[in-house]
């Protein structure tokens, strides 16, 4: 990536908070492991004086698990799954963020961004990132034909070479779509219908693992397929082995997004909103885009003006807007469909 001067950046920062190197405030945040990469953190924390202290979490649940133990105030920023906004909106856990004071104006289409971020009409939470639960696969290995049509999968041709991201949501969100069924029309009936191809592809697979081990897997050779990957599993790897690949089948695939947020508690929300515009901005959104955890999209278009050509190739930004046609969110269950889809999924990883 770029690196800007230490000049241009506080320039950049100055532009969208006002933010001053004299600065001695701290703020904390509960972020996912992309946001630990120093080559984010280091330069707000260098222009501003504000020192970022970071917690990394995996999944909402766990997320609202620590703010449930924490006292308001304790933390100031999080990053969430942009659908469980709303989930965290409805428990008082998020302050209202003034929407004329982000720079949304640039982002990749609002019908996409924005939805998950609002609640009558007041804002929330901005998307900072995006990407794709879908197919990866080392293409030295397999057919990348074969790829485009998730029906290949547990055609038998593969069996064994196959790995599962161990989430229910993006997978069986993936074969809703398979079976013709948006993932915001999921319903009980049509989830039982879905039983058949999740055990089939079971059948077909050697493991369900976690995002280290199932890159890891697909690194090694272990396996040659893995579902519910994508660019975010990949781009990362791409400079050691770049046969390693990811495609959108016909049928779809099923869209990440996170969300950055102020909690409702902090009180240090200026702060807060001060790194939220930092993170938002291009240099912010490069630098996120490509961080050493994992990769993805960034929500603000005007990252590509920093990020290099070969960059933008790995994470396909000039496909984005076939990409985003194809795709949906993430399903979001109630707590019954919910509970019938944990069960589904535990039923399928005894099998």
């Amino acid at each position: 990536m770029n690196r800007l001067t230490s000049t241009a950046l506080v320039s950049t920062l100055t532009m969208l908070g006002g933010l001053s190197a004299a600065s001695a405030e701290e703020i904390n945040a509960l972020v996912w492991c992309d946001h630990s990469d120093p080559a984010l953190i280091e330069p707000f924390e260098k222009a501003t004086g504000i020192k970022v202290n970071l917690k990394e979490y995996e999944g909402t649940a766990a997320g609202l698990a620590i703010l449930d133990q924490s006292q308001p105030g304790d933390w100031d920023v999080m990053v969430i799954d942009a659908v469980d906004v709303g989930r965290a909106v409805d428990q008082g856990l998020l302050a209202e963020l003034p929407a004329d004071k982000l720079a949304t104006a640039d982002f990749f289409p609002e019908t996409v961004m924005a939805a998950n971020n609002t609640r009558d009409g007041k804002t929330y939470a901005v998307t900072e990132k995006f990407g794709y639960n879908t197919v990866a696969f080392n293409k030295s290995k397999v057919d990348p034909a074969d790829m485009e049509d998730m029906a290949t999968l547990t055609s038998g041709k593969y069996d064994g070479r196959i790995a599962i991201y161990d989430y229910y949501l993006p997978v069986l969100g993936e074969l809703s779509m398979a079976a013709g069924v948006p993932t915001a029309e999921m319903t009980p009936a049509s989830l039982d219908a879905l039983k058949p191809s999740l055990m089939a592809l079971r059948k077909a697979s050697k493991s369900v693992s976690d995002v280290v081990a199932s890159q890891t897997a697909l690194a090694t050779g272990e396996v040659d397929i893995l579902v519910g990957g994508g660019e975010w599993l990949t781009a990362v790897l791409h400079a050691e082995n770049p046969d390693l690949d990811w495609t959108i089948p016909k049928q779809g695939a099923v869209r990440w997004a996170q969300s950055l947020a102020v909690l409702a508690g902090s009180k240090k929300q200026d702060d807060a909103l001060k790194f939220i515009n930092y993170v938002t901005s291009p240099e912010g959104q490069a630098r996120l885009a490509t961080s050493s955890c994992y990769w993805g999209m960034p929500a603000n278009k005007k990252a590509g003006d920093v990020l290099t050509t070969e960059q933008k190739a790995v994470l396909r930004w000039d496909q984005q807007a076939d990409y985003l046609a194809k795709t949906q969110l993430y399903p979001v269950p109630d707590a019954a469909l919910d509970k019938q889809m944990q069960d589904m999924w535990t039923e399928m990883l005894q099998n």
